[in-house]
């Protein structure tokens, strides 16, 4: 007799189920637990990574993610307002920016601003705080411009057409009814950039910053080879997850409260 497709989901869930119990049972029965409470669950290593794990490396981490975020918001939507120009050079300057900087590791730009302005630039010091944020900023500008620009293509053309009839300046109805609006719009997407862009801060090693700029990730990597125990990683990804988690839960709050009010076609 044939299966229905309630019957075959249901036998593929159990298949899941029991795969995956027996992924667990071997890895409990074949895993040494004496050397993995060793290398990751050392309360003696954990101990030793406290206070300076948080009033340094994550509060370092923090100021990175918001600094970052601040300029690449800002530029953003600059860049944004260029691609949706009427005059060619913006447009064109806009989309080379957008396309160069989004194709490029993250890596690479760190590279860049930390080495190459004092190359380009003989004699200049570039503060490594400043550059840090410089880096993450070029990096998520190239993101939020496109996102910026679909949350105003999404508000209703009608909306502009009213603004107009009452006698505002094409600068003016962008700034007092559409920005506004986009905003709501991409509200959910802007945080989940800001996540990523907390994860990026991982890579401001690559600037040589000193014991008291470093973040979370650098902090751990100095912890591991005092430590010779991978616990200081585990710190470290539990202090990241202090900051992701939240601001997880804050992007599906906004999802929900905002994605909501969007009607299909680009209504709200």
């Amino acid at each position: 007799m044939a299966m229905t497709r309630r019957q075959r989901a249901s036998a593929f869930r159990a298949a899941q189920y029991a795969l995956l119990l027996v992924i667990i049972l071997v890895f409990a029965f074949t895993a040494n637990w004496t050397q993995l409470r060793h290398s990751f669950f050392n309360l003696e290593a954990a101990a030793k990574q406290f206070p300076d794990v948080i009033t340094v490396a994550l509060k370092n981490t923090i100021v990175y993610t918001v600094l970052g975020f601040s300029l690449g918001l800002a530029l953003g939507l600059v860049l944004a307002l260029m691609r949706l120009s009427s005059v060619g050079p913006y447009r064109w300057f806009a989309r080379a920016y957008i396309e160069f900087f989004r194709g490029l590791p993250a890596l690479l730009i760190f590279i860049a601003v930390g080495t190459g302005i004092p190359l380009a630039f003989p004699g200049t010091s570039l503060n490594r705080n400043v550059a840090i944020m410089v880096s993450l900023g070029i990096i998520s500008a190239a993101y939020m411009a496109e996102t910026i620009r679909a949350g105003i293509q999404a508000v209703p053309r009608g909306q502009i057409e009213a603004a107009r009839s009452l006698g505002m300046s094409p600068g003016r109805a962008m700034i007092t009814i559409v920005i506004p609006q986009a905003f709501r719009i991409v509200l959910p997407p802007l945080a989940n950039e800001l996540i990523m862009l907390t994860k990026d801060t991982s890579l401001a090693f690559l600037l040589a910053t000193t014991p008291d700029q470093q973040e979370l990730a650098q902090f751990a990597r100095q912890a591991l080879n005092t430590t010779q125990s991978l616990t200081p990683i585990l710190v470290g990804g539990l202090c990241y997850l202090v900051i992701t988690i939240p601001l997880s839960l804050v992007q599906q709050r906004l999802e929900r409260r905002f994605g909501a009010g969007v009607k299909p076609g680009g209504g709200v």
